[in-house]
């Protein structure tokens, strides 16, 4: 999760109201003086932080809360709005042909990030590609065309020719079929005259839709001065923040950027192309406060399960609920989740199991269970078909040739049976459910506040595409 220490701190002094029907004046200074310094720490400008803390502190004294709003769930609320000011709103990038031109300095992940738009766009159904006009960068059209291929898609560049502006010309010729095409640039140790005129030269041979800046959330507030730069020089239509996934400073890189009356389109959260996601501010609070968010998640299991039914087209994942639930069926759904992204971000827009369940794990609890999933999936490749199909043939002897051909022990084989098991009779207990028993599951879920619900704690749910508490 992205500024997982911001969130872990905003989340702990919401949580601290719990209990408390009615706020005083020295409970609302506590909070916004926490508020204050989780802010700080996440490296947002100190005149920002406090601009915000003023409006919460003004809100949550002067306004009246609805009847029957816990002071937990109503000071939660005025967090959420008001973060949401903070980050600004987001670029607007239609689902259409386009041309797009990517600009930034050195080491700010311009390569990289046009792969992963352009993976992102293929997955939308639109056909792209990416051309290479980094002349100067020794390795960036290896670089390039390597990303483009794991992201699979088109790719044009020519490590022979030194004038970037004839590699634009060419390459647009050359994917002139391509729906979006992603026309990454060359960058400088900063901003100077030199790096100016090319991307100009570059900008007037293309003539792109739109210009999207480039910039590592290390930065903090320094984006806002490097955004003002560039644009004065040439335009910014819209921020690619990247490297999000290891940073304590992405809440200055964030803040600074809405400052300079720029928005933001994308945000890297990781090393591989798929490690991108749209920047839309609901979500992305809804998570730093631990309420999910519902509609990344539907979009990476759906994207997961098509991918992995892709590969096997005798797998349907519908059928779980109608058979019987067998071990290949358990592989096959872990392989979806290896696909979905690390085990934390998935975790993270599960309204009530990211957030503050989150907080309470120890710092290694995802890596041991990444690696007990990685476990189970070398100790499924090592079964024959039959043990797959029906894990009840599986005895003593069985599990002893099962632990020498996956080099795993025994007790771990045993432990993936157990949770073959489980999820076993889980899916029995689904199966007997009628519509209107799955209707109130996730009614209760929804909910928030109702026994054995999972809600992120806000009023009207547990948070997804849109605001959670609309």
């Amino acid at each position: 999760m992205v500024l997982d220490n911001l969130g872990s701190s905003l989340r702990s002094t919401i949580n601290d109201l719990r209990g408390k029907s009615r706020l005083s004046e020295e409970d609302i200074e506590d909070i916004v003086r926490e508020i204050q310094r989780s802010l700080i720490q996440a490296d947002v400008d100190i005149s920002l932080v406090q601009e915000l803390s003023d409006s919460i502190e003004t809100r949550a004294l002067e306004e009246e809360p609805p009847a029957g709003t816990s002071a937990r769930d109503w000071v939660l609320r005025i967090v959420y709005e008001e973060l949401v000011g903070l980050v600004g709103d987001s670029t607007e990038i239609p689902l259409e042909g386009q041309t797009i031109m990517l600009a930034g300095l050195y080491g700010s992940g311009k390569t990289t990030t046009a792969a992963k738009m352009a993976w992102w766009f293929s997955k939308k159904g639109l056909r792209p590609a990416i051309v290479q006009t980094d002349t100067d960068r020794p390795g960036a059209y290896d670089q390039a065309k390597q990303m483009a291929a794991n992201a699979e898609v088109d790719f044009y560049g020519d490590p022979d020719e030194e004038d970037p502006v004839a590699i634009a010309r060419e390459g647009l010729a050359e994917t002139a079929d391509a729906d979006v095409r992603i026309v990454d640039t060359a960058g400088r140790d900063g901003l100077n005259e030199d790096l100016i005129d090319q991307i100009e030269r570059i900008e007037g041979e293309v003539t792109p839709d739109r210009n999207l800046l480039v910039l590592d959330a290390a930065m903090g507030q320094g984006a806002k001065e490097q955004a003002q730069e560039f644009e004065s020089a040439i335009g910014v239509d819209g921020v690619v923040i990247t490297k999000l996934d290891g940073t304590a400073k992405g809440g200055g890189a964030l803040a600074a950027v809405n400052e300079t009356e720029s928005t933001i389109a994308f945000l890297g959260t990781g090393e591989t192309v798929k490690d991108i996601e749209r920047f839309e501010p609901s979500s992305f609070v809804s998570r730093l406060l631990g309420m999910g968010d519902l509609k990344q998640l539907t979009e990476r299991v759906e994207r997961a399960m098509e991918e992995t039914q892709a590969e096997d087209e005798d797998w349907d994942p519908e059928d779980i609920l109608d058979g019987q639930f067998t071990l290949k069926d358990m592989q096959k759904q872990m392989e979806a989740m290896n696909k979905m992204g690390p085990l934390g971000q998935v975790m993270d827009m599960i309204p009530g199991l990211g957030g503050g369940m989150m907080d309470q794990l120890p710092d290694d609890a995802m890596d041991m269970t990444e690696e007990r999933m990685q476990d189970f999936g070398v100790i499924m490749d090592s079964m024959t078909d039959e043990e797959l199909e029906n894990p009840r043939v599986i005895g003593a002897s069985r599990v002893g040739r099962i632990a020498r051909g996956s080099g795993k022990p025994e007790a771990r084989i045993q432990e993936l049976l157990e949770q073959h098991k489980m999820m076993e009779r889980a899916l029995k207990q689904f199966q007997g459910m009628g519509d209107g028993d799955m209707e109130r599951m996730m009614q209760q879920m929804q909910g928030g506040g109702g026994p054995g619900g999972m809600g992120g704690g806000g009023p009207g749910g547990m948070g997804g595409g849109g605001n959670p508490f609309g």
